[in-house]
């Protein structure tokens, strides 16, 4: 899965989506994840849902001939004949408070001395309100299965206009055996629809746990690694035999990488081709391939957000999701180690495909701001085969691999061998 996340509320209308389609088969993208369209409620969130049938007038075309849900339509059955799956977020562990659901099924929600309760999250061992959402009661609810039968539903729905899969929000929230069921049901009429399991923020046990509810994908946390401690290894290793990871520089929900780094691009090439390479997929929002600066918000981002390019990314993602497509062991959850050097600027990490004889090796230097020195007497030792390796690096490909092996990385340079046991 090479993920490219169409924000609607940039993006604009459906009918102004085309052009980001194509640019995202362009960088060599074969999925568009597409956050929520539904129409919202009072706060105007994306994830606020107040209609799951109706539309974001936003996204709109007043003018036009076709109904709502035709010109959604549209849009889909655009990226399909680019050769692009859709998939869509599919928020269920709560609603907008305004939502008609609250007082026509007000039995599916948790209450909280007889009013409906807010979702939350702990920042700084305090508790901060989602006040603008009802939260679901899919423990306890008098009336469960009423519920799942509408959550069903709703990707019934989203499936009928052209939805290939989702990304569930939210889904390490809501009981394991709700999305076992769904997943299943689900899958017996529409078997390659694909289930992700959105993970931002819960622990490692938590993602497990989730990804055992028969997900395709979850996400790894490859972004905040700093190279050096071993929890980033640890989460994979607990994951990667139960479902495959997507990784990401910079999300919707976090900051700008490039105003997380203040524009280094070296940083952020780094951090661009250890994620798309470290687990089976990858992804990055929209305005991530121009550096864009201004960080994508759920009520307020407006196409008249878009920005002057800061710099110019595609033909690197490009190379990179190649690397993907021509290499197994990048499309995999394989076998993964550390190897450290005595220059402790420079990380050394080794992957060996189990459905594959592939191997690949990267060398990458951590430090973003000056360059390093790399030698070792043979790069083959560091594999199992001990064979010759090939650079297929995205920049600045060695066309030998010498022997002893001397090289001064640049500024977060990463070089890429690849070989077969």
């Amino acid at each position: 899965m090479r993920i490219y996340n169409l924000f609607p509320l940039l993006a604009g209308k459906f009918n102004q989506w085309e052009p980001h389609f194509e640019r995202a088969v362009e960088m060599g993208f074969n999925w568009l994840f597409v956050n929520p369209v539904q129409r919202t409620g009072h706060s105007g969130s994306l994830y606020s849902i107040a209609d799951y049938f109706g539309f974001n007038p936003l996204l709109i075309d007043t003018t036009s001939s076709l109904s709502e849900s035709e010109q959604f339509k549209a849009a889909l059955t655009a990226a399909h004949k680019l050769g692009l799956s859709v998939m869509i977020d599919l928020v269920v562990n709560h609603c907008a408070v305004d939502s008609p659901l609250v007082t026509k099924e007000p039995q599916w929600f948790l209450r909280e001395s007889g009013n409906v309760q807010h979702p939350y999250c702990v920042e700084n061992g305090e508790k901060v309100y989602w006040y603008d959402l009802a939260q679901f009661d899919h423990q306890h609810s008098a009336d469960s299965e009423g519920l799942f039968k509408y959550i069903t539903s709703v990707v019934e729905h989203l499936i009928a206009l052209g939805i290939d899969g989702f990304r569930c929000d939210a889904a390490y929230q809501i009981p394991k055996r709700l999305w076992s069921r769904l997943i299943v049901e689900t899958r017996r009429r529409h078997p390659t629809v694909v289930f992700v399991a959105e993970t931002l923020g819960c622990t490692a046990d938590q993602t497990r746990d989730t990804a055992t509810a028969g997900f395709d994908y979850v996400f790894n946390s490859s972004k905040w690694w700093d190279y050096r401690e071993t929890w980033l290894l640890e989460q994979y290793n607990l994951t990667r035999e139960i479902a495959p990871s997507i990784g990401f520089p910079e999300s919707h929900d976090t900051k700008r990488f490039y105003a997380e780094t203040g524009g280094n691009e070296a940083a952020i090439r780094q951090r661009t081709l250890f994620t798309f390479l470290f687990g089976t997929g990858s992804m990055v929002p929209i305005g991530f391939e121009f550096g864009f600066a201004k960080a994508l918000h759920v009520a307020n981002s407006r196409p008249e957000d878009w920005e002057a390019a800061n710099l110019d990314l595609r033909d690197f993602i490009r190379r990179i999701n190649d690397l993907k497509m021509t290499y197994q062991v990048f499309r995999e959850e394989c076998p993964t180690q550390v190897i450290e050097f005595d220059n402790r600027n420079v990380l050394g990490l080794w992957k060996g495909s189990t459905q594959s004889r592939e191997e690949a090796l990267i060398i990458l230097n951590i430090d973003v701001h000056d360059r390093q020195v790399f030698y070792v007497d043979t790069l083959r030792r560091l594999m199992q085969a001990q064979a010759p390796l090939k650079c297929v690096s995205p920049d600045n490909p060695l066309p030998h691999v010498h022997e002893p092996f001397h090289y001064e990385l640049r500024p977060g340079e990463a070089l890429v061998f690849v070989t077969e046991r």
